[in-house]
């Protein structure tokens, strides 16, 4: 990788700021971003791994572009697919984890259905309270593994797909400098999401679609974050040297 890429700042995250420029960076356009985040999200969870990927790179190529006071169109949303495999690789990438919690999870559960298997000599009531109980602890648990995991992939993978979109890395190197990243900037991070978090719930508490009229502003607020970790290329980058015989 070039060591140029690999440079990020540290400590910069103002989750607050990040909203409030996000809303700033996206309110002229809001429909337009409205209708990429939806049809993105729709497509993506239709076809779950496979499309995840360029879907959400797509999104995140529309934001840099009007970032960058570019002409943005619906159809950019579908550039993700010029980088289709780099985003299949942040997807699985990111599913791993979740996967491997559920591999001992469906164990639990087969080794729990035959260790509450009824026995004789217990009432049949007495059995079926025993195993509702043994199943909704299981439950409870496997859920409350499942947000532990989810908010830390989400942490260390928030950066992951903007690096693919803005400086067309490979997924795994965009994976790798995600986490270096995120853990530089971990407060802030952690704190965007869980500002996000609150009002997508808020969203959702307003008959569930308030929730989907907060997307984009989400989305750009990682924008916001992603750029502040990761200046523009463009405008850090070194001159290139003349051409060969030309040392006016």
């Amino acid at each position: 990788m070039n060591p140029e890429f690999a440079e990020f700042r540290r400590g910069v995250i103002r989750p607050g700021e990040c909203i409030k420029e996000g809303w700033a960076l996206i309110k002229d356009q809001y429909w337009l971003f409205f209708g990429i985040s939806i049809v993105g999200m729709l497509i993506a969870g239709a076809f779950a791994i496979v499309l995840m990927g360029p879907m959400m790179v797509g999104i995140f190529i529309c934001l840099l572009q009007r970032q960058r006071n570019q002409p943005v169109d619906f159809g950019m949303l579908f550039k993700g697919f010029d980088l289709f495999v780099q985003g299949l690789v942040v997807t699985v990438l990111k599913m791993i984890p979740t996967f491997v919690l559920l591999v001992p999870y469906y164990i639990i559960v087969v080794v729990t259905m035959f260790a509450t298997i009824p026995r004789s000599g217990n009432p049949p009531a007495q059995e079926s309270q025993r195993l509702v109980f043994s199943f909704v602890g299981l439950e409870l648990l496997f859920f409350a593994g499942i947000m532990i995991v989810t908010i830390i992939v989400e942490i260390f993978f928030m950066l992951a797909y903007p690096l693919v979109a803005d400086r067309r890395m490979s997924g795994l190197d965009a994976v790798k400098l995600s986490f270096r990243a995120a853990k530089a900037n971990l407060g802030g991070i952690i704190g965007l999401l869980l500002l996000n978090g609150v009002f997508g719930f808020i969203g959702f508490l307003c008959c569930i679609i308030g929730l989907y009229f907060y997307l984009p502003v989400a989305f750009a607020s990682h924008v916001v974050a992603y750029r502040r970790i990761f200046p523009d290329m463009g405008s850090s980058l070194p001159s290139p040297p003349p051409p060969p015989g030309n040392w006016a």
